[in-house]
């Protein structure tokens, strides 16, 4: 069962922690969806062999995937078309948890796209729409002129044809909790054809 509580390294009782669904699990440790949402670490394999991480926020979760938006023009987007596979971590320090997970990438679907760049601040749709290759070029003081210009001129933003966004198919996640009174410990849930394998993992 899950419990309702915010104790330091708790989520669900014991006795469930090892068949509890981990997908399950992850929604409860995520915000709400009128809460920001939570940044997450995303790492991609770049083309020379050596792992890229940066964080992204993370849109929405189901029972199978995590969900990322962000602009086609970016290096793990070419990253993902030639790898499709990527490893993400979220961290809660204030509340003792943290997640590690892998899984296979495929495209979200376009019908979310929309809403969720109607969710983003109006600072990161504004983003979304001038943080090109021709805005980096020039000085400061003119690609802030051209923002607020843009800004000015332009109340109500859809989201530009750049936007688009990804589904990780979680295949492993590996929940970490705290422990004010003792050693913390890991719980790794592996996918199976048709179900999880769990277990316990030292701290």
């Amino acid at each position: 069962m899950i419990t309702s509580g915010t104790r330091f390294g708790s989520d669900c009782d014991t006795d469930d922690q090892l068949s509890i669904d981990p997908m399950t699990l992850l929604r409860r440790w995520l915000p709400g969806p009128d809460d920001p949402p939570p940044l997450m670490a995303l790492a991609t394999c770049g083309r020379d062999g050596y792992p890229r991480v940066r964080h992204v926020l993370l849109s929405e979760a189901d029972d199978t995937a995590v969900y990322f938006h962000t602009d086609t023009r970016s290096s793990k987007v070419a990253e993902l078309a030639d790898r499709p596979r990527a490893s993400i971590a979220i961290a809660w320090p204030e509340v003792g948890r943290q997640l590690v997970a892998h899984g296979d990438v495929h495209r979200a679907p376009d019908d979310a796209l929309r809403q969720t760049y109607s969710r983003r601040s109006r600072y990161l749709q504004l983003l979304a729409w001038l943080n090109d290759e021709q805005l980096v070029g020039l000085s400061a003081g003119e690609r802030r002129r051209r923002w607020a210009r843009f800004d000015e001129t332009h109340p109500h933003l859809d989201a530009p044809a750049t936007w688009t966004g990804f589904g990780i198919a979680l295949r492993e996640l590996t929940f970490w909790r705290g422990d004010p009174d003792g050693p913390s410990q890991r719980v790794r849930f592996v996918r199976t054809a048709d179900d999880w394998k769990s277990e316990v993992l030292p701290g």
